[in-house]
């Protein structure tokens, strides 16, 4: 994180990308970044878009729901042995297309994208941070429903499985600005977006939760990040236990899956959970996936949702 604090008090505009362990960091100047790393970040981009002219192909090779189902046994079992009460439980998912990372990142409509050296691509639907001014936001999504369904908002916000989900990671997440910053509150709760999915619409809940910093934020802001990751809604609560149990019951490294990336404006900082998301390894794709799990989840709806989500948002 030394280097994302150097370049910050320079005040010099830069791009960053922190794995989901925080393992694995980069930083690099704006105008320095070539043509093997392209992003969008709000009105920040690096590329022209182009609409996609021709039809596409998607092979999903998916885990089978007996696969799903045992793993997703243990994570009750430690829900209820009380080590976690909200687990985000994720699978990595083969699949196949005619195109390339590339083209898939610039293709895609997403609002934050980000195309990384041909090793991976997200376009991410949710904000993790935004700093301007003094003023951090944080924007915790959890709940999904297909916008098809009658009465898809009414349900989303009625579902008490999915209300407890969310008010965890809400004050997940309040309980982590509050180390960072001060004058946490709750600004906006459970509101909807609508974002596109493949050939479906997907409703998704997310929150505002705002606080303030000291006015010398931009000569810490890598001791910031460091504290507040790995993002709650991609964890679970408590989240150093949860941790813990993820790593013993996923079988797969998340590597930059659900690690964050953004950019600093030289005076503004923001960022995005690196979800809806694609790696290359040995020529082969797979798309990582998954969906927070608690004692009132039910097995087939969160393998569902897990499907739900491998999309190409073309």
């Amino acid at each position: 994180m030394d280097e994302i604090t150097s370049l910050a008090q320079q005040r010099v505009p830069f791009l960053f990308v922190i794995s989901y362990d925080k393992s694995k960091i980069f930083s690099q100047k704006l105008d320095e970044l070539n043509n093997n790393i392209l992003f969008k970040i709000g009105k920040y981009r690096n590329y022209l878009p182009i609409p996609i002219d021709k039809n596409y192909k998607l092979k999903k090779y998916l885990i089978d729901f007996k696969t799903y189902k045992q793993e997703f046994k243990k994570v009750i079992e430690e829900i209820k042995s009380g080590n976690t009460y909200l687990l985000n439980l994720t699978f990595k998912t083969e699949i196949e297309t005619d195109l390339s990372l590339k083209e898939i990142f610039i293709y895609a409509k997403a609002k934050y994208k980000l195309y990384f050296q041909d090793k991976f691509i997200s376009f991410s639907p949710e904000k993790f941070i935004e700093i301007q001014g003094d003023s951090i936001s944080t924007y915790p999504m959890k709940g999904t429903i297909e916008a098809h369904i009658p009465n898809a908002t009414e349900k989303i916000l009625a579902n008490k499985k999915e209300m407890a989900e969310h008010i965890m990671i809400v004050d997940l997440m309040r309980n982590d600005l509050a180390m960072v910053a001060k004058d946490v509150k709750v600004e906006k709760f459970r509101y909807i977006d609508k974002i596109k999915a493949g050939e479906k619409e997907l409703l998704q809940v997310s929150s505002k939760i705002t606080a303030k910093l000291s006015q010398n934020w931009r000569d810490n802001l890598g001791r910031i990040l460091n504290t507040i990751l790995p993002a709650g809604s991609i964890t679970g609560t408590p989240k150093r236990s949860t941790i813990n149990i993820i790593k013993n019951i996923e079988n797969y490294n998340r590597g930059f899956y659900s690690g964050v990336f953004g950019i600093f404006d030289g005076e503004n900082l923001y960022s995005a959970v690196m979800i809806r998301f694609i790696e290359q390894q040995n020529n082969k794709l797979y798309y990582k996936s998954g969906g927070g799990i608690t004692i009132d989840s039910d097995a087939f709806s969160e393998y569902s949702e897990l499907i739900d989500k491998i999309y190409l948002p073309l």
